[in-house]
């Protein structure tokens, strides 16, 4: 079943000289639920624009975003999709140095809410314990590893049992080996959780390890 499609996208940005900067041309894409799906494409392909796309966190100029059969309107409030049905991983990883770590894992749970439920801290458990971090739960992202702190946003990403977790360059600040652990831990998670993942990576090596491999080139899906 399709829980994403695509019809027709197209943006366009001004440069410092006013001139009109066709990054998507048209992209047209179907997603079905539980699929892992990256998306690889040089850098200025358009990737991350696609991606603030299917976040719902940039309006495309001309076409159609459906998420569950349900066309998106980008003139609506969508903070609540956002928090409810869309998990993000920045190449950042955007950690709040003043939070634990599964503090920071909580976060999303209090966009409507003054304190976690108790279903919530006891899925961030298990979500620390899939992902082997169980350990750091009260340890602050200055003493984490890079990895580790890969691991954390992960975890914040499912956090809310998402539809969906949308990862740009989730490996781009890691060391090979940390990198391939990363994108393997996706790979675990989608294949245990069920969670559809779509990833934007540059990496031959990294977009290994999803279902499916798409290439953005010219604006378009190839």
């Amino acid at each position: 079943m399709a829980l994403i499609v695509l019809s027709g996208i197209r943006k366009s940005y001004r440069d410092g000289d006013n001139r009109l900067n066709h990054v998507l041309r048209g992209v047209d894409l179907q997603i079905d639920k539980g699929e892992f799906v990256a998306i690889k494409g040089a850098s200025g392909a358009g990737k991350s624009t696609l991606l603030s796309v299917l976040g719902t966190l940039l309006a495309p100029d001309e076409g159609r975003y459906f998420l569950e059969g349900t066309a998106i309107n980008f003139n609506a409030d969508l903070s609540r999709i956002r928090n409810e049905k869309i998990g993000f991983v920045f190449q950042s990883h955007r950690l709040m140095p003043q939070y634990t770590v599964k503090e920071n894992i909580l976060l999303p749970t209090l966009a409507w809410s003054e304190e976690s439920t108790t279903q919530a801290m006891e899925r961030a458990k298990e979500l620390m314990t899939l992902t082997h971090i169980e350990g750091l739960a009260n340890q602050y992202p200055e003493t984490l590893s890079g990895g580790e702190s890969s691991r954390v946003a992960v975890c914040r990403a499912l956090i809310q049992n998402p539809l969906l977790v949308l990862a740009d360059e989730p490996t781009g600040q890691l060391d090979r080996e940390n990198a391939h652990n990363v994108a393997k831990l996706f790979a675990e998670l989608n294949e245990q959780l069920g969670t559809t993942v779509v990833m934007v990576t540059h990496s031959d090596e990294i977009s290994a390890y999803a279902k499916r491999v798409l290439q953005l080139n010219g604006g378009q899906i190839a």
